[in-house]
């Protein structure tokens, strides 16, 4: 089982509008320029996207997408399953017809409860991570960014003592 880019392109641009929405609706122009994705592969998925109502397109200068609702009521699982990606690592697609026994009839391969476990688990854990979750972590880890960032640029050189800063700089 691997996820395509399919599914990593929606979760990454839903998580950069969630990031920017409220400054106003964003452009899939600026999350292709930011994300380095195809803006005609953004507009395919954001069509998908608006269809399951995760987004909402706003017309008209100014216009762009905005979250259908709340960050914290999106899951991951509702973004990949909303751009039609398949979450199945087992090897019939999950119709139990895994192998051709000797009688020429489908039947189910030795490992098919195991893969099909998988997925439910892959699912419930998807589902268990909301857009909300992605967004904190990218703002920690931009705060994070920031706070290393503003502490290299304070530190001095002075031979024989080491000056670090103790407190973040906002």
């Amino acid at each position: 089982m691997r996820l395509t880019t399919k599914g990593r392109f929606a979760v990454t641009a839903m998580i950069d509008l969630a990031l920017r929405q409220q400054s106003g609706p964003v452009t899939l122009s600026a999350i292709s320029q930011r994300q380095n994705i195809s803006l005609s592969y953004l507009e395919q998925l954001f069509g998908k996207l608006r269809r399951h109502e995760l987004v909402e397109s706003v017309r008209g200068p100014g216009g762009g997408y905005t979250l259908a609702r709340l960050a914290r009521n999106i899951t991951v699982a509702d973004i990949i399953f909303a751009v039609d990606e398949p979450i199945d690592a087992t090897n019939c697609g999950g119709k139990t017809d895994c192998t051709s026994g000797t009688d020429g009839k489908p039947g189910i391969c030795m490992t098919h409860e195991l893969w099909s476990t998988l997925n439910r688990k892959m699912v419930d854990f998807l589902d268990s991570v909301s857009l909300q979750d992605l967004v904190d972590q990218q703002r920690m880890k931009q705060l994070q960014d920031v706070t290393h960032a503003a502490g290299a640029a304070v530190r001095v050189n002075v031979p024989g003592v080491s000056i670090k800063p103790t407190a973040a700089i906002a």
